[in-house]
């Protein structure tokens, strides 16, 4: 039982998404450092766009994911794809003469929206282990 809790979605999404927003944080905080560096290129992280294909079962590579509709059909490989924050490194803009790609305006509003986003996740996590809490001592004094 205590399996299944630990392996449902909200133990195996939340936390990855807590550990993307705080990645996110850091190089947002670091792209803001550099603001003023000649030739730095800011750097952004995926994963939102990571974890959908992952949940609606499309591999990074475009193959769809398999599904059993019925307990007699053969049973399959299940796709080893499983979603992770991923730092990129954006080389298509020029925001400068000194070659430097950080707007300051858009770091500080993608740091604020990111914030927003953590708390959300973590007020979502923090309900389902209370819920579960809850069901796990139901009952008793």
């Amino acid at each position: 039982m205590l399996e299944q809790i630990l392996n449902s979605s909200n133990f195996n999404y939340l936390p990855r998404a807590m550990t993307a927003a705080t990645i996110r944080h850091e190089v947002t905080a670091n792209n803001i450092a550099n603001v003023n560096t000649p030739n730095y290129r800011k750097s952004a992280v995926e994963f939102e766009d990571l974890l959908a294909r992952e949940i609606y079962g499309e591999e990074p590579d475009g193959k769809l994911k398999m599904v059993r509709t019925h307990d007699k059909h053969l049973p399959f490989k299940p796709l080893d794809f499983h979603a992770a924050p991923t730092i990129v490194q954006d080389n298509t803009t020029i925001m400068r003469t000194d070659d430097n790609n950080v707007d300051i305006d858009i770091e500080m509003a993608s740091m604020a929206k990111n914030q927003l986003y953590y708390n959300a996740v973590v007020t979502e996590f923090s309900g389902h282990v209370s819920r579960m809490k809850n069901a796990i001592t139901s009952g008793q004094q």
